[in-house]
């Protein structure tokens, strides 16, 4: 009997298993679909936040361990490709724009061939051993060096193919509508909802109204109201692009077809734009010397003021170089000064005045009294009070007292503002030519200059010359004012201190990407301040009659990236909703019945808490 009980059990308990009678199994599989449900639901949110942005996601390459067998089916097209995904995303290009930036330090810090050869030289004399390691990795050329122009060609291709893909996304997304609403606009970060007693079609047609006095994009979609703002963002995102290439375009065009050269001009000479009167020039790789502009200019005088008194003592003031310059072959004479950092541009180039000094008026006779030379010799400043050194040559016309061809050479020492005898070393005192004192040692012999070697015009070589020697049997030298002179021994002629002038040098360049790039860095810091401040964000409202004749009306807002801001911009949304579509009244409490519904059905939210009135509460109408 109790075996035969024991069976029957046995074959209810499968019959059970079978049918999927039992309740707990039941409610298990209920809950499986609903949490199947609510996932699909949260996919789906979560793709419409990501379709707010052109960015390019990251796409894993199908593999063949996905599959079953473990082993990647890339092929050469796949490993192309990716190599293409990773350069032109986002994290790349930061990655080659900070490498740029960290390979233009040493093109700072290490001087540049490109820029002043003599410094570069100077350094490879005094760093015999870093020097050759420099050189192997091409420190001294950094901006035309090969492992520089990589980082640019590369961050140039990345940009590129970063923000053509995203621009055509973001074209489509202009053009379309903004997508309908979800299934569950409670599930969104932002969220209000109340009852009404107007028709859900005047409640769309307010919205409407409503969303577009606040420059939302709006359209009614289903049984819901759609609408779209803030797509400066991604417009933001795409100008901070584009200006870096513009930027990049503008530096490269700069450097091939740049063209920079220096000139000293004393007062009263002049200077006309054509290889030839430079005194140094540099070009790019691109360019053209017939493209120089046709200018010349004149130095009249130059003006240079000093503080006179008090700590800041010899502090400069004013530097202005007062030219007339003619524009072309035939252009009239016009009349400008050029002072520090404002440039005389004369058809697209800009003459900068950079450096000032004195050069001293001499005048050279031989042992007949005649004059051998008169001119200004620009002396090169090195202190603050414009303590000048330099040399003074002559290498024609001069005779020696016995007829014979021979060359002068004088080490010249200057000072503007002379202290006195026994105050100290001959330095400044004071960088106006207040005091002026004018210190000379002469040579008589070969200046060198014959050797066609290029030499210093500030230094004499004296190697080749014999001094002048004085009745003491030294080296004849004397410290000079203005209109003394020193006579050279043996009757064989004298040397003049006869005033000073003032040089100013100037520095032409012609650089035609120096706009492009401002504009670009302007529009670039334009891009990203909308970029970062800027949110893109949707908003959708949703009235549909309840079971009770009542209107519930949902509103719910979805932004690219977390804000504080868009639970208050919902909110007063709502609130100007609502004059159209006011708060229905509540109804008086009914009893409660088994079998109908109670309120908590129809007038709660999911999370069970009544709808909140956004005007009274719009930062708590946002829901997570």
């Amino acid at each position: 009997m109790s075996k035969a009980n024991s069976s029957t059990d046995t074959g209810a308990r499968t019959e059970e298993t079978e049918t999927g009678a039992r309740p707990e199994e039941t409610e298990t599989g209920a809950r499986t679909e609903e949490s199947a449900a609510e996932r699909e639901q949260e996919r789906v949110d979560h793709a419409a936040g990501e379709r707010l942005s052109t960015a390019p996601r990251e796409e894993r390459p199908e593999t063949e361990s996905e599959s079953g067998a473990g082993v990647p089916a890339m092929g050469v097209v796949g490993w192309i490709r990716w190599f293409w995904r990773q350069l032109t995303s986002m994290r790349v290009a930061l990655i080659l724009l900070f490498l740029l930036s960290l390979g233009a330090i040493p093109g700072s810090l290490i001087p540049q061939t490109s820029v002043d050869d003599l410094k570069v030289q100077n350094f490879k004399d005094q760093h015999t051993t870093l020097s050759p390691i420099y050189e192997k990795f091409q420190l001294f050329d950094v901006y035309s060096s090969v492992w520089f122009s990589a980082i640019y060609i590369l961050l140039f291709v990345s940009l590129i193919g970063c923000i053509v893909p995203r621009t055509g996304q973001f074209v489509g997304q202009l053009r379309s509508r903004p997508p309908g609403a979800p299934k569950r606009l409670n599930r969104l970060p932002a969220y209000t909802t109340w009852r009404t007693e107007a028709e859900p079609e005047q409640v769309h047609e307010a919205a409407l109204g409503v969303l577009g006095k606040r420059r939302f994009r709006a359209h009614t979609a289903g049984d819901a109201v759609a609408a779209e703002k803030g797509y400066l963002r991604e417009a933001g995102n795409l100008i901070f692009h584009i200006a870096l290439i513009v930027m990049l375009v503008a530096f490269a065009a700069g450097q091939l077809f740049k063209s920079e050269g220096g000139k000293l001009v004393v007062e009263g000479d002049g200077f006309a734009n054509t290889l030839t009167q430079y005194d140094d020039f540099k070009s790019g790789s691109l360019y053209d010397s017939d493209s120089l502009a046709p200018f010349s200019f004149v130095l009249d005088d130059f003006v240079g003021t000093y503080e006179e008194s008090g700590p800041q003592r010899g502090t400069p003031r004013t530097f202005e170089a007062r030219v007339k310059y003619t524009e072309g072959a035939d252009g009239p004479e016009r009349k400008g000064v050029i002072r520090v950092n404002e440039p005389l541009v004369v058809d697209g180039t800009k003459v900068y005045l950079i450096a000032h000094g004195y050069a001293p008026v001499v005048t050279v006779r031989d042992g007949k009294g005649k004059v051998v030379s008169r001119n200004s010799v620009p002396l090169l400043p090195i202190d603050n009070n414009i303590t000048s050194t330099g040399a003074i040559k002559v290498m024609d016309g001069y005779r020696d007292k016995n007829g014979v061809k021979t060359q002068l050479g004088f080490k010249a020492f200057f000072v503007p503002t002379f202290a006195g005898h026994g105050k100290g070393q001959m330095f400044s005192q004071f960088p106006g030519a207040e005091f002026p004192v004018l210190a000379l040692s002469a040579y008589r012999g070969s200046l060198g200059v014959d050797s066609g070697l290029p030499q210093n015009v500030y230094q004499l070589d004296t190697s080749k010359m014999k001094e002048f020697k004085n009745e003491d049997g030294e080296l004849l030298k004397k410290m000079l004012r203005p209109g003394e002179k020193l006579d050279l021994s043996d009757g064989e002629g004298s040397i003049t201190f006869d005033g000073i002038e003032e040089w100013a040098s100037f520095q032409i360049s012609q650089q035609p990407g120096n706009g492009w790039a401002l504009g670009g860095a302007i529009a670039a810091i334009a891009g990203l301040a909308g970029s970062l401040f800027i949110q893109r964000r949707r908003v959708w409202v949703r009235a549909v009659r309840g079971p009770d004749g009542v209107t519930v009306v949902e509103m719910a807002g979805l932004g690219r990236s977390e804000s504080a801001k868009l639970p208050e911009e919902l909110g007063d949304l709502a609130a100007a909703l609502i004059t159209t579509a006011p708060v229905a009244p509540e109804k008086p409490d009914e009893p409660e019945s088994p079998d109908a519904p109670g309120p908590s059905d129809d007038a709660t939210n999911e999370a069970g808490s009544r709808p909140v009135h956004p005007a009274e509460a719009p930062a708590e109408g946002a829901e997570k």
